[in-house]
């Protein structure tokens, strides 16, 4: 038989294992990801996910419940039983989301939105078929087809010398849920939700106007200027995009299930009074972000002061007072903030966060490593990690401030550079060799000369390489005189100096070699 298709059979052997039925749609579809999986793979992250959303909206609790009780109604007639799970986020960005496995979350500033229950049903019914028809599980079976592939880009990258790391704030793979929420589905996905959603709308009794209507409203506002527009282009539309074509087969979908229903709009604006009351506080934060985003400090603290008089339970607004007073470098001044906002919401990352990186700049290290701690374990973020890092390598504890940069360097940020030069600075003196490379060449004249290239994240300099000629076995026969590039090299960078070696033929070229012996973090 022809290799390639003795090759084929293990591939079609899983992929005809790996066949199943759509719970949703009915269809025959390949399914490397199980129900088990899935559930495994919500349940993992929508604690983390929540975390890097804002954490739960908890200065109303019932407004979770109350959400809570109508995604369970839908979830009660949908195609597919999961353990769902139905939260309010503390995020003014109007959005919506659903994590394999049924974890599902919607931000308070998409309810502030709503007009009436039917058009809640109709968002909560969109993101349960999301689940139950497997789009967040399709994206993982992606994903690992495609990790083929992956794998042997980051092998030739590695050749070739090529750092191409890739990571959010959050490390150690709490953002994976966040990469998962941000996928933006596509035509056939998003077009199926809304019918199937529209289906269990029907069935658990409700008005199916409430979903047309939403889809009128978010297509004209895609069609707006404004900071409304803004928001939700920022949120709902770029991970659900709107069109008249959801629109019109929304309709067409009403007028195969049937009219009426209940729209429930006294009992939505009932439920969602206490929020009213309150809703100018998260106005006036809002607009109190934006004065910090320009350095406007004092008009910020105004703003949040405002805030507070209105909703003084809110921890959020105390922990922006704490952030206003680090952005200022007054670290003691921070710590009452975060002290108050870790008191009014003891379960949310970023209090403790920064109040951890105010107590290490005042020089608590202790108390600065238990609230550092405390945020990981919420959130594990590279902040928290770089901060651990230093805490740990000025203990001597070299193994974990190690684990700890590692951790921290694989964000993109200035933190993350930061923990990657602390990392190397540490490595460099036992591993000089795994940060530069070395290659020999000949001149025109026949002189050895010697190219490095700096494969470290961080600027080198002194860095030191050692000409030697080995035998076939690799045993040292004979070393040449050190050669010391003085100058910073940069990442990626590359630099070529003469060894003063050219008695050398083309046969021995193979067999010679350069030994890094040292190098330093430039400064």
């Amino acid at each position: 038989m022809h290799k390639a298709k003795l090759l084929c059979l293990p591939l079609l052997a899983l992929l005809l294992s790996a066949c199943g039925v759509n719970p949703v749609t009915g269809k025959k579809e390949i399914q490397f990801v199980s129900e088990a999986q899935e559930i495994k793979i919500g349940q993992q992250h929508y604690a983390p996910t929540k975390q890097t959303e804002g954490g739960e909206f908890d200065v109303l609790p019932d407004l979770s419940v109350y959400i809570n009780e109508v995604g369970q109604k839908l979830a009660a007639v949908s195609d597919r039983q999961l353990p769902y799970e139905f939260v309010v986020l503390n995020n003014p960005v109007p959005n919506a989301w659903a994590l394999p496995g049924g974890k599902i979350a919607v931000n308070v500033g998409l309810l502030s939105e709503l007009k009436n229950e039917a058009e809640l049903a109709a968002v909560l019914g969109h993101e349960i078929v999301h689940a139950a028809a497997r789009h967040g599980a399709k994206a993982q079976e992606r994903g690992t087809i495609m990790q083929v592939g992956l794998a042997a880009a980051q092998i030739g990258a590695a050749i070739s010398d090529v750092d191409a790391t890739v990571a959010n704030l959050a490390v150690q793979g709490a953002g994976v849920g966040a990469q998962m929420i941000q996928q933006k589905y596509g035509r056939d996905q998003e077009l199926e939700s809304d019918e199937y959603g529209m289906k269990y709308m029907k069935l658990a009794g409700y008005d199916l106007q409430g979903a047309i209507t939403l889809q009128e409203t978010f297509v004209r506002l895609s069609q707006q200027n404004g900071a409304k527009s803004q928001s939700f282009i920022e949120g709902l539309f770029a991970s659900h995009p709107p069109s008249e074509e959801r629109v019109q087969k929304n309709k067409a979908t009403a007028a195969r299930l049937g009219a009426g229903g209940d729209l429930g709009k006294e009992r939505y604006e009932a439920r969602l009074q206490p929020y009213r009351k309150i809703e100018p506080a998260y106005k006036k934060f809002e607009e109190a972000l934006v004065a910090s985003r320009k350095k406007e400090y004092t008009k910020a603290e105004s703003l949040v002061q405002e805030a507070i008089k209105i909703e003084p339970r809110e921890g959020r607004f105390h922990e922006f007072l704490g952030e206003m007073k680090l952005a200022q470098k007054k670290p003691e001044e921070a710590l009452p903030h975060y002290q108050k906002a870790i008191d009014l919401n003891s379960d949310y990352f970023g209090s403790y966060l920064g109040a951890g990186v105010a107590q290490y700049q005042t020089g608590n290290k202790a108390r600065a490593e238990e609230w550092l701690t405390k945020s990981a374990e919420l959130l594990p973020t590279a902040p928290a990690a770089y901060y651990l890092g230093t805490i740990a390598r000025d203990r001597g504890d070299r193994t974990k401030a190690m684990e700890l940069f590692r951790a921290a360097a694989g964000s993109q940020s200035q933190i993350g550079e930061r923990a990657a030069a602390e990392f190397v600075r540490m490595d460099l003196p036992q591993n000089p060799g795994n940060y530069v490379a070395t290659q020999g060449q000949l001149d025109p004249q026949g002189r050895i000369v010697v190219v490095i290239q700096n494969r470290s994240p961080t600027p080198l300099v002194g860095i030191q390489v050692t000409p030697v000629l080995v035998d076939a076995g690799g045993r040292t026969v004979q070393q040449g005189q050190p050669v010391v590039f003085r100058s910073a090299i940069k990442p990626g960078e590359q630099a070529a100096a003469q060894t003063g070696i050219s008695n050398i033929d083309q046969a021995q070229l193979p067999y010679l070699r350069f030994r890094v012996d040292g190098a330093k973090v430039a400064e």
